[in-house]
């Protein structure tokens, strides 16, 4: 056993996808090591957690990242900032910069970082920030080895779940021109074998290395592939050319839990093709156990503990309900009604064409954030909070279609400013029970709930003008 098979690796950034898997791995190989972390506790309950040394401390403290590197032989750069909070590029700069300057100064045999397959020229944001990030680590005086990765498919990659997602909850949608770009997509076990082999790779090399899955296709056939091979059905899609990286960032952001600050660089880069230039990697570390990837065997893997099918009976069970709570309502209102003709009414209240417009827009919104909420949930494994969520749902329809009998039908006025001010708290209280699963979605039911506090004080408005009209035909 030499010196290096003894000395620890040091493995920045195990908290997230990437890294979450590389340590078994290493663990595997009969390495030991090192986890540098800003929360150890967050990490226990890894099943890894007991068989690493654990370094405590913030990247952006020299003294924490010098004592992380200290007689390390292999050093794996995980870490980046694109959370969706601020200026990741020039966080990720920093973080590169102290990170190689303290390398410099431990002198660990090499560093190995995972940066983007990335075309000749002008990059997005993101792809340019690891591209930059990787030409830092090159140049700290420490041979570096880059790896280069396209689409990365496994459950739990951002990359992998936006397109997932996307494919799932959209039969049919309008993108951009450049989902026909070329892209090489790889397995998440294939991209953990280059980032493990890499530590024992001959000599010093100080490069990069392009890693891709043995398919080229673009993110259209993607989108196609998956949706056949979990049994979705056909996607129809149109493409435009108006639909910039950020509308369609934000509208991802939306669709899908993807928050909109990572799914705007992600969307941002499928701007370039992301294609493997080189294969040099293979002739050093070999393939994978079994070869290469493909796309079809890669999904088959990713969704093994998933349910692709999720989304779509949810969103009929939750569709066909607020259907019938928005038909009933319909069928109780009766705005044509000589008691509701004569019925004094505000300056303020909107004209009568608004009612249906804003309704059938609300009913529609508060479906599909319905639909997300509860899928989620059940996806995260909060069954609890789903149940919960699916009874304050139904209460919440009831009350909808209880409100359309006590005013128009009933003709109370007072009780129906009851029903309508316990609907906008039903409305609040959704939005609360949704919050944890995105902002994009609390939004929705806010804005459902803030139109019901407007409907109360209406309803109120018009009670008051009329103490004597209820019961009257």
């Amino acid at each position: 056993m030499t010196e290096h098979d003894t000395a620890p690796v040091l493995v920045t950034g195990a908290s997230g996808y990437i890294g979450g898997h590389l340590v078994p791995a290493l663990l595997q190989r009969g390495r030991r090591v090192r986890v540098f972390t800003r929360a150890p506790a967050r990490l226990r309950s890894r099943p890894w957690a007991d068989q690493v040394e654990f370094v405590e401390g913030d990247a952006t403290d020299p003294d924490a990242v010098g004592r992380a590197l200290a007689g390390v032989d292999i050093a794996y750069y995980l870490l980046h900032s694109m959370d969706g909070e601020g200026d990741f590029v020039t966080r990720d700069r920093r973080l590169a910069l102290g990170f190689a300057d303290a390398a410099a100064q431990a002198r660990p045999r090499r560093l190995v970082y995972l940066s983007g397959l990335h075309p000749e020229g002008p990059l997005s944001a993101h792809l340019a920030s690891r591209v930059e990030v990787g030409r830092i680590l090159l140049g700290s005086g420490v041979p570096t080895v880059v790896l280069q990765a396209g689409v990365v498919l496994g459950a739990g990659s951002a990359s992998f779940d936006m397109l997932r997602h996307l494919t799932e909850r959209l039969p049919a949608m309008v993108a951009p021109r450049w989902l026909s770009n070329r892209i090489q997509p790889i397995a998440i076990d294939d991209v953990v074998h280059y980032l493990a082999a890499a530590a024992d790779l001959p000599g010093h090399p100080n490069r990069t290395f392009d890693i891709g899955g043995p398919d080229v296709l673009t993110y259209r056939q993607m989108i196609e592939g998956y949706a056949r091979l979990t049994g979705l059905g056909r996607r129809h899609i149109v493409t435009v050319p108006v639909l910039t990286p950020k509308l369609a960032s934000g509208w991802v952001g939306l669709v899908t839990p993807v928050p909109a600050g990572i799914a705007r660089p992600l969307v941002g880069s499928l701007v370039h093709e992301a294609v493997v230039k080189e294969d040099d990697i293979l002739a050093l570390t070999g393939p994978p156990p079994g070869g290469r990837t493909g796309f079809a065997d890669a999904v088959a893997r990713a969704t093994a503990e998933i349910d692709p099918q999720r989304w779509r009976r949810t969103i009929i069970a939750v569709g066909a309900l607020t259907a019938g709570c928005a038909v009933l309502g319909s069928i109780l209102t009766d705005p044509g009604s000589a008691w509701y003709r004569g019925l004094r009414k505000p300056a303020w209240q909107p004209p009568p064409t608004a009612f249906p417009l804003v309704w059938t827009t609300l009913f529609t919104g508060i479906a599909v954030a319905a639909t997300a909420t509860v899928a989620e949930l059940e996806e995260e494994g909060e069954d609890a909070a789903a149940a919960a969520f699916k009874a304050a749902y139904l209460a919440n329809l009831a009350l909808n279609a209880a409100w359309s009998g006590v005013f128009f039908r009933a003709h109370a006025t007072r009780a129906a400013t009851v029903v309508a001010a316990l609907l906008a708290a039903s409305g609040a209280d959704l939005a609360r029970r949704a919050a944890p699963t995105g902002r994009g979605k609390a939004a929705v039911l806010g804005g459902y709930a803030a139109w019901c506090a407007f409907a109360t004080a209406l309803t109120r408005a018009v009670a008051v003008r009329n103490r004597h009209a209820s019961g009257r035909s």
